[in-house]
């Protein structure tokens, strides 16, 4: 193109050097303008042979292109420089009528290589430089005011025309690329369209906050490499979620958890071997694929991303801190497809949070064993009560010198498919997915419906636990008045039994609810007092009505238990309470605690847990029924 253009450029600037020279008369200057006549047409004249050859000779053959443009740019950089020369020269002797002439042609001729010299940026904007700039200040040194004027305007179109000829270069070099890219394409049609083709599937599968892989690009590199995976060597996947995320995002805002993201999407980068298996699956969870990776070199990157996902985010203002959990499994050891094996990293992320958050875990065969039965547990815990598996058992509370019974403790029992699930196995997952409001209202329900029914001792009463859930539940206090009215039992005879844990929560809202339930009547005890929460600070701010011993302290009533349990009972005789001993095993601990002063005892010494039918017939035997 500048060869090919050039031809016009020569002609213009010979047939207007000529007219400056030959068409003014200017004594003071004329063996210059001669001198410089003859420089500048040997140098067009070197300039239209080169053009000659190059396109005769050259143009047609291997040549070097680099070498070409920067000889004919000599050329074009030499021609200006001549031109400059002539016009700050000349300024001085020349009349009103020559120098617009001179600006003219200076000015056309830079005008003009816009579209000559577009080919090469460097050399169209240096020419147009060199032809105006000078001048134009020059111009404006002067004392004339309408060469000032002349100046400006030199000085303005030689920006206008450098821009112009920085986009008409950018559109040139964007046009003779997109030829060439057209060209090689006919020539190699179908490699060209199957790179396109990875191009465009790529872009496709790339998430857009943070610049990694997406779900569908990482997939299909994990397959890949699981496929391409020897059974000498393993895979090892890195499933990464971020701790305390959620936080940032309700209450800073989702803006700067984008910041967040990308961010610890660049520490990702920065610090993993391999792209191609590392993507954001969505939210605030990272994939990490290793090849060739054992469990050691494994945990060992785990630990590296956590710290460094862990150091301080920075934006403006905000100096923002979270962690890392990371699950690890390892194809072919725990999952032959890559479906599996992202579920498995998931499962062993999701049970190392809740072990020690922030740490790294390996996925193991007893961990989905674990993980598979609370599964199957919460799923069948969903509708235990619709297919009437839950049932409740009741223990007596025995008065300490009579050993007669007082009060019963509802126990929940659940029977699924031919076994018995303990309760500390149920209960909690009842807790963790939020089942435990339905089956506490539930337990409370039956219970007082039960205990409304003992004939043979109107006056026993029933002992319910109260999780802190249900506590917090606001409509707590609206169910157990519920339950009282529809069971019609007299809410003297109803026990609520907390654990001191509830008190970690919000404590003036539970303390509260508390002195609702002992307005009402209900009597609250204080289950495995001592073992929890701040018990002094409890037994001060909570008008109690019984404080239970927990068992720990009872199995070491023979050791170190004893002076525990008096100083239960000094302080519970200071508040008016009354004190229940749990875990009895023997006579000799029912003997000691007595003898101590306890209220109320209950273990397997007096009874184990009880059904309903054997509970009725426990009353006959051991209530006294006046």
């Amino acid at each position: 193109m500048l060869y090919g253009n050039g031809y016009a450029g020569l002609v213009m600037s010979l047939v207007a050097s000529s007219m400056l020279v030959y068409g003014f008369d200017t004594p003071e200057i004329a063996d210059f303008k001669l001198y410089w006549w003859t420089a500048i047409s040997l140098v067009i004249a070197v300039r239209f042979v080169d053009a000659i050859v190059w396109q005769k000779t050259v143009q047609f053959t291997d040549f070097d292109g680099c070498k070409a443009v920067y000889r004919f740019t000599f050329g074009t950089v030499l021609t200006a420089l001549l031109w400059s020369a002539y016009c700050l020269f000349t300024f001085p002797f020349t009349n009103t009528i020559e120098l617009a002439f001179n600006i003219i042609v200076v000015s056309a001729m830079a005008g003009g290589s816009a579209t000559v010299l577009a080919a090469y940026k460097p050399g169209a904007m240096l020419y147009v430089f060199i032809l105006l700039f000078p001048f134009s200040i020059a111009l404006l040194l002067s004392a004339e005011f309408y060469e000032y004027v002349l100046g400006i305007l030199g000085l303005s179109f030689c920006g206008i025309m450098l821009i112009t000829s920085r986009k008409a270069a950018d559109f040139t070099a964007q046009a003779i690329t997109l030829k060439n890219e057209n060209a090689v394409l006919v020539g190699h049609m179908e490699e060209e369209v199957d790179q396109r083709t990875a191009q465009i599937y790529e872009l496709s599968n790339i998430d857009p906050l943070t610049g990694l892989y997406n779900r569908k690009a990482f997939l299909a590199n994990l397959r890949k490499h699981i496929h391409h995976a020897s059974e000498q060597k393993t895979f090892a996947l890195l499933f990464i979620d971020l701790d305390g995320f959620k936080k940032i995002n309700d209450t800073i805002g989702h803006e700067t958890g984008d910041l967040v993201l990308k961010q610890t999407s660049e520490r990702l980068q920065h610090n993993c071997p391999d792209q191609q298996l590392l993507c954001r699956w969505g939210g605030d969870e990272f994939l990490v694929g290793l090849d060739d990776a054992n469990e050691a070199s494994a945990v060992s990157l785990a630990k590296k991303l956590i710290h460094k996902i862990s150091d301080a985010y920075v934006f403006e203002n905000n100096r923002l801190t979270i962690g890392a959990t990371i699950g690890i499994a390892f194809y072919p050891l725990h999952a032959s497809d890559e479906n599996t094996l992202i579920q498995l990293a998931d499962t062993a992320m999701y049970y190392q949070k809740k072990l020690s958050p922030s740490t790294a875990g390996v996925f193991s065969a007893d961990l989905g064993h674990q993980l598979s039965r609370e599964q199957y547990l919460k799923d069948a815990l969903f509708d235990a009560i619709e297919k009437q598996q839950l049932r409740l058992v009741f223990q007596p509370i025995v008065d300490s010198i009579s050993h007669q019974p007082v009060a019963f403790e509802a126990l929940l029992r659940w029977h699924l498919n031919g076994e018995d699930i303990p309760p500390y196995e149920f209960i909690k997952i009842a807790e963790q997915y939020g089942q435990i409001r339905r089956i506490g209202a539930w337990v409370l329900h039956e219970a007082c419906l039960t205990a409304k029914g003992w004939q043979s001792q109107q006056q026993a009463s029933v002992s319910v636990n109260v999780s802190v859930t249900q506590l917090q539940d606001p409509d707590f206090i609206d169910m157990v008045d519920d339950v009282i009215e529809q069971s019609q039992l007299n809410p003297s005879r109803l026990h609520i039994e907390i654990t001191e844990s509830v008190f970690a929560a919000d404590k003036d809202i539970l303390l509260n609810k508390i002195a609702h339930l002992q307005n009402r009547g209900i009597q609250v005890s204080i289950d495995d007092f001592g073992t929890e929460y701040s018990s002094l600070a409890v037994i001060q701010e909570l008008g109690a009505n019984i404080v239970k011993i927990d068992r720990s302290f009872i199995s070491n009533i023979d050791t170190n238990g004893t002076p525990i349990i008096s100083a239960v009972l000094e302080i519970a005789k200071a508040f008016g309470y009354a004190v229940v001993a749990e875990g009895i095993e023997c006579k000799s601990q029912a003997d000691k605690l007595e003898a101590m002063g306890v209220h109320y005892l209950q273990g397997f010494y007096f009874a184990k847990p009880m059904e309903s039918e054997q509970l009725a017939q426990y009353m006959v035997n051991n209530l006294n029924s006046g």
